[in-house]
């Protein structure tokens, strides 16, 4: 039976377990081959914490875009000693200079959608074509685009199994988890940022605004086309443009 066959079959029964099991599954299934894919939001310090108690094997990497906050890579810092971990950097091919140079500056402000697959899309593409699955934050009371997402999924986007253990987690769920366990986490969060990428495309939000209204404001954007199908619209530009 194939991989995708076998996700299938037991997508449903997935549905039931909790992240904690979710995580177990993977470790017993993939071992080093899963990776943490962690872009340091709240989630994903939950999805750390519960790796590090289960005694996961799972290495952890994040898209380091050179455009990060300040406050970001002091976390990485902070998780690598708390955790004892050396968390992956993976950096895109182009340096900030380079990009301008090849594309004009500030791309983030004309074309985003090539910005983030430059920075984001290809070094993940690249990294996962090791991987044989991923697990990521997402949840699916984060935005509508996510609202549909299972804890067990085939990615055919990477060809990989994609593993969602906070699938049904609630934001509350998230800040009590991390609270009572004493979990380091992003201060911007603690200052309207509610999800936080990289610095010119990262915003505050304001009372009564989306979670994610603070991420490329003014467009017609949510997700940087890391957890989008190929065949969306968006992807189709971005694909159409390179």
């Amino acid at each position: 039976m194939s991989m995708d066959q076998q996700v299938s079959e037991q997508q449903a029964e997935a549905e039931q377990w909790s992240a904690e099991q979710v995580l177990a599954w993977a470790a017993r299934q993939f071992g080093k081959s899963a990776s943490l894919a962690s872009s340091l939001g709240a989630e994903d310090m939950v999805l750390i914490d519960l790796a590090s108690r289960i005694g996961s094997p799972f290495p952890i990497f994040t898209l380091d875009t050179d455009f990060l906050f300040p406050e970001t890579y002091a976390l990485i810092t902070t998780i690598e000693q708390k955790y004892r971990v050396n968390l992956e950097r993976l950096r895109p091919r182009l340096s900030p200079q380079e990009q301008a140079q090849q594309f004009g500056d500030a791309l983030w402000q004309r074309q985003p959608d090539r910005c983030c697959s430059i920075r984001k899309v290809e070094p993940l593409k690249e990294r996962l074509s090791s991987a044989s699955a991923w697990i990521t934050g997402i949840r699916r009371e984060q935005s509508v685009t996510r609202a549909s997402a299972r804890k067990l999924e085939w990615d055919a986007k990477f060809g990989l199994v994609k593993l969602n253990p906070l699938a049904d987690w609630s934001e509350g769920q998230v800040w009590a988890y991390l609270r009572s366990n004493n979990v380091p986490y992003n201060p911007l969060h603690d200052h309207h940022y509610p999800s936080i990428g990289c610095t010119p495309c990262t915003r505050a939000v304001k009372p009564g605004e989306d979670a994610r209204a603070g991420r490329w404001s003014g467009f017609a954007k949510t997700e940087c086309g890391l957890h989008r199908d190929a065949t969306t619209p968006q992807e189709i530009s971005a694909n159409q443009a390179e």
